[in-house]
C-alpha cells in the first residue's frame, strides 16, 4: 500500500491553514443571512479557536462532534477544526423526529453536541430517548426569545477560547474518518456513512478535474450541511480551489436568483425541484444569469422542460449522479456534449470506474443492470454495521442499488432505483423512464409512478401527479393517448391520482416512500 494511502500525513485535514497560507485575503465564505464575509485567513483563525474548544472538551484524535444546525459559519468552523484536531464531524438532520435523532445520537456517541437554538427542544427530547449517552451540549447562540430554554446551557460562542493563533495540527492517516454522514433513510433510521480524509480529498480532485472548477468560482450552497451535498458536491472542492461558498439558514428561489446576480454566482448545483421553482419564479426572466458558467442537477431526474428553460437562458445545465457512499461526484458530461444526451449523467470522472452488472457479471451495452462504482473517493463503510457494509462495499465495488445502462457512446443513463423496479406481465418497468415521459405533458409539473396489484398483469403502474400551474385536469385516457408513441403499452400507467404537492424529504427530494405508502401496494 502506498504511503499516500496509509501512512501518517501532516497535510491530512489541514484545509483552512493550507488555503489561508495560499490565499489569505480571498473570501472563502459568505453568510447571506447576516451579511458577514470571511476571508480564508479569518476562517483559519476561527478554526483555531474551535480546535482549542474541541480539545478542551476532549473530542480530538477520533472524538466525535455532532451538530444539529442549518447552514451557518459555526458548522464550517467545526469542519475545519475537526480536520486540525483529528476529530470526526457528524452533522445530523434537524428535520428528523426526536426518536430518529435519538437513535442516531446513540450510534454516533458524540462527546460534544452543538445545537442551533430552534432545534433545542427536539434535541432535548431526543436525548431523553437515549440510554445513558454522555455528551456536552452547547447551543450555537442564545436569543432573547429563548432565554428560558437556554439559560442552563453554555453557548458555543461564549465557550470559544479567545486565542486564535495557530494550533498544532494532528498527524493523521488518509484512512482516518473525518465525516459521519447519514443516508437518506426513506425506510428506517438512516445509516451513518464513514467518510475518510482520503475520500474527501479524492472526491474534491475528481470534481475539480471533471467539472473544471476555478479559483474565482462562487456558488450558493443549496444543500443542507447534514447531507453529502452540503460538503462534497461543491463546498469542499471549491475551498480546495480557493473559491467562495455562500450559505444561508434558508434559501428560497428568490434568494437564489438574488445571490447569483449579487454575488456573481458562477456555479450552481441543486435538486430538480429547486431548479424548477427558480424557473417558475416571477424574477426568473429579469435576473442576470450571465455569470453562471454551468449548473448541475442532482438527487433525481431533471425534466426536459426544466433543462430547456435553463438552456434558453444560455446556462449549461446537465444532470449529475452521486451517493453518500461514493463521492458523490462520479460522472461528468464530456466537452461539447450533444443536447440529445441530456437524459444521461455523462461518463465516469477521472478517477472513477463504473460498470453495469447483473448478478456480478457485466451486462451487454445498452442493457439495464445495477450500477457499481470503484474509486479512491468511496466511503469506508457504515458505522457499526458490518452486514450492510459487506453488502454494499464488500466486493471491491460500491453496489449503488441504482439501475443504469450505457449507450453506444459510453454515456451512463440512470434508470431508477433497483428496489423501485416492478414487473408487469413478465416485463420490467422502470418508474424513472415512465415518469420522464409523463413529465413532458403540459399539464404535469411533477410525477411519481408506483406499482399497484393487478389480477391480470400482477402489477401495473399508478401515476401520482402534481398538476402544472394553470392546468385544470388530466384524464387517464388523455395521458395514455399522449404516451402511445412515447412508451410501450405495458409501461403505461393504469391508474391516475392527483396531489396538490408531492411530499419531499431530505434536501427537497421527492419522498417516494411516502407516495408509495399512500398510493401504492
Amino acid at each position: 500500500m502506498s504511503e499516500f494511502a496509509a501512512g501518517p500525513q501532516a497535510w491530512v485535514g489541514a484545509w483552512s491553514e493550507k488555503r489561508a497560507s495560499l490565499t489569505p485575503d480571498r473570501e472563502g465564505l459568505v453568510d447571506a443571512t447576516t451579511g458577514e464575509r470571511f476571508t480564508y485567513a479569518e476562517l483559519d483563525r476561527r478554526a483555531n479557536r474551535t480546535a482549542r474548544l474541541l480539545r478542551e472538551y476532549g473530542v480530538a484524535d477520533g472524538g466525535r462532534v455532532a451538530v444539529v444546525s442549518r447552514n451557518r459559519p459555526a458548522v464550517v468552523d467545526c469542519f475545519f477544526a475537526t480536520g486540525k484536531t483529528g476529530g470526526v464531524l457528524a452533522p445530523l438532520s434537524h428535520r428528523l423526529a426526536p426518536p430518529e435523532l435519538g437513535e442516531l445520537l446513540e450510534r454516533v456517541d458524540p462527546g460534544l453536541l452543538v445545537v442551533e437554538t430552534p432545534f433545542l427542544a427536539d434535541v432535548r427530547e431526543a436525548l431523553d430517548e437515549t440510554d445513558d449517552l454522555e455528551t456536552t451540549l452547547l447551543v450555537v447562540e442564545a436569543t432573547d426569545s429563548d432565554d428560558d430554554r437556554t439559560d442552563d446551557i453554555s453557548t458555543y460562542a461564549d465557550a470559544l477560547p479567545e486565542d486564535d493563533s495557530p494550533v498544532e495540527t494532528a498527524t493523521l492517516s488518509p484512512e482516518d474518518p473525518h465525516l459521519l454522514l447519514h443516508t437518506g433513510g426513506s425506510t428506517g433510521t438512516p445509516k451513518e456513512t464513514v467518510i475518510t480524509h482520503r475520500g474527501v480529498v479524492w472526491n474534491s480532485v475528481n470534481t475539480i478535474t471533471a467539472w473544471g472548477l476555478r479559483d474565482d468560482d462562487v456558488t450558493p450552497m443549496v444543500f443542507p450541511m447534514f447531507h453529502t451535498g452540503g460538503w462534497n458536491v461543491i463546498t469542499v472542492p471549491l475551498w480546495h480551489m480557493g473559491g467562495t461558498v455562500v450559505v444561508a439558514r434558508e434559501f428560497d428561489p428568490s434568494d437564489l436568483l438574488w445571490v447569483i446576480e449579487e454575488e456573481g454566482g458562477s456555479v450552481l448545483v441543486a435538486v430538480p425541484a429547486v431548479l424548477r421553482m427558480m424557473t417558475d419564479h416571477e424574477a426568473w426572466e429579469s435576473t442576470d444569469l450571465s455569470t453562471l458558467r454551468f449548473a448541475k442537477s442532482g438527487g433525481g431526474p431533471c425534466r426536459q422542460s426544466v433543462m430547456e428553460a435553463w438552456w434558453d437562458r444560455d446556462v449549461e445545465l446537465s444532470q449529475g449522479y452521486g451517493l453518500t457512499e461514493c463521492g458523490p461526484n462520479n460522472f461528468a458530461m464530456p466537452e461539447g456534449w450533444p443536447r440529445e444526451r441530456a437524459d444521461a449523467v455523462g461518463v465516469p470522472a477521472m478517477h472513477v470506474d463504473a460498470r453495469v452488472v447483473d448478478g456480478g457479471d457485466k451486462v451487454q451495452q445498452g442493457a439495464v443492470g445495477e450500477l457499481e462504482l470503484r474509486s479512491p473517493h468511496a466511503a469506508a463503510g457504515y458505522l457499526d454495521n458490518p452486514e450492510e457494509t459487506e453488502a454494499t462495499f464488500g466486493g471491491g465495488w460500491v453496489a449503488t442499488g441504482d439501475l443504469a445502462r450505457v449507450d453506444e457512446d459510453g454515456y451512463f443513463h440512470i434508470e431508477g432505483r433497483k428496489k423501485h423496479m416492478f414487473v408487469s406481465g413478465g416485463e420490467n418497468v422502470y418508474p424513472a423512464e415512465v415518469e420522464d415521459a409523463i413529465a413532458g405533458h403540459d399539464a404535469v409539473s411533477e410525477v411519481v409512478v408506483v406499482p399497484v396489484p393487478d389480477e391480470q398483469w400482477g402489477q401495473v403502474g399508478k401515476a401520482v401527479v402534481e398538476l402544472a400551474p394553470g392546468a385544470a385536469s388530466l384524464s387517464l385516457d388523455d395521458l395514455r393517448a399522449y404516451l402511445d408513441d412515447r412508451l410501450a403499452r405495458f409501461k403505461h400507467p393504469q391508474h391516475l391520482a392527483f396531489v396538490e404537492a408531492l411530499p419531499t424529504s431530505g434536501p427537497d427530494k421527492i419522498d417516494r416512500q411516502a407516495v408509495t405508502e399512500r398510493f401504492g401496494e
